[in-house]
């Protein structure tokens, strides 16, 4: 009997994720004749049992476009699902149900595409005995074990296009502009749109900042006849003594909203340089939009592998970029460690070289 392969993509959505279900499905079709049904938004579709069988002409045509024809949520934990009874609301551990779900639709293994949380929920799976095999997506670039996820390169781009836009009214104007860019606990955006850009000034969650030290900065370029900087700012940066958002946090299936950075920053740097400051907020147009090539090209290297891996039943695994090939990990190395910058990381260091201060 051909394998039955369940898909799901869980998370936020990002660039790359439809290249991702092509390459699932066109593999699983095309190369070993199996069966592919998709989970529409994430985990809630495992739970509520809502599928579409996947053919290849479903996923034709969708390199190029943003988003999942799946859906996706970052609400939905199916260990903790709520329910609404009676008019009350209620959390119940859907998981056996799901499994008896999956057996009794005769799935043999379950693709999950998602972020840190996704891929958590599927390594708790792959504990109750569910054969899974976890792809690793995330703008933040911050899953570990992979070198880069999938949807990531396209963010950088649309950053990198944002601070060359800002360049030309900053310097009109003789302003400060600050870019504040997605990035909970780990600057990858930040740091690599920030040196793509040419940014005076790039704060990363990795490095606390002294306002000072930035306002210094800004000063130091204005004394040289340089009337204007930016500065990009991950969402998740700290002054020094600031809390960080508590680790445990990560584990819940949704986070608490980040945001205001930016015009926190913007407020101090009027107040102690007394030069006029504007804000950028980059938002959700980092998730959206075309995937680069790049991502294009990763998201269906990705995609192969999996159900490679299926093939071969090696399961409980994540897909992963190591030394520019696609190998696998067990998901229990993946889970619970984020990927962050170093500071001592040669990223920090070739922007130190060229003179970015990072507020310290």
């Amino acid at each position: 009997m051909p394998k039955r392969i369940g898909v799901l993509t869980g998370g936020d959505d990002c660039p790359g994720l439809n290249a991702v279900l092509r390459a699932v499905v066109k593999t699983a079709i095309i190369k070993y004749g199996y069966e592919v049904i998709g989970y529409k938004d994430g985990y809630k579709g495992l739970v509520m049992n809502n599928f579409v069988k996947l053919k290849s002409s479903d996923v034709s045509g969708l390199l190029d476009k943003g988003g999942t024809i799946l859906g996706t949520s970052n609400i939905d934990d199916p260990f903790n699902f709520k329910i609404e009874k009676d008019g009350a609301i209620e959390y119940k551990d859907m998981s056996d149900r799901i499994i008896n779900n999956l057996e009794m639709f005769g799935v043999d293994c379950l693709v999950t595409i998602g972020g840190d949380n996704t891929l958590r929920r599927a390594r708790d799976f792959s504990r109750k005995g569910l054969n899974v095999i976890g792809i690793p997506k995330a703008i933040d670039n911050d899953i570990s074990k992979t070198e880069m996820t999938f949807g990531f390169m396209t963010a950088v781009e649309t950053a990198t296009e944002a601070i060359d836009k800002l360049h030309t009214t900053a310097e009109s104007h003789h302003r400060v502009m600050i870019l504040e860019v997605m990035g909970r606990h780990a600057g990858w955006i930040a740091i690599e749109a920030g040196i793509a850009g040419g940014a005076d000034v790039i704060l990363i969650p990795e490095i606390p900042y002294d306002i000072n030290k930035v306002a210094q900065k800004i000063m130091e370029r204005k004394n040289e006849g340089k009337g204007f900087s930016i500065i990009i700012v991950s969402e998740g940066a700290r002054a020094i003594g600031e809390e960080t958002e508590d680790t445990a946090d990560r584990n819940n299936s949704r986070h608490a909203r980040l945001g205001g950075i930016g015009n926190k920053i913007a407020e101090q740097i009027e107040n102690l340089t007394s030069i006029d400051t504007r804000v950028t907020v980059l938002g959700h147009l980092q998730r959206g939009g075309r995937p680069v090539p790049y991502d294009r090209i990763l998201s269906t290297r990705f995609g192969v592998e999996a159900v490679e891996l299926i093939n071969r039943e090696e399961y409980g695994k994540m897909v992963t970029l190591q030394g520019n090939r696609v190998v696998a990990v067990p998901l229990e190395e993946v889970v619970d460690t984020l990927k962050t910058i170093q500071p001592d990381s040669e990223l920090i260091n070739i922007a130190k070289s060229v003179g970015v201060s990072f507020g310290i």
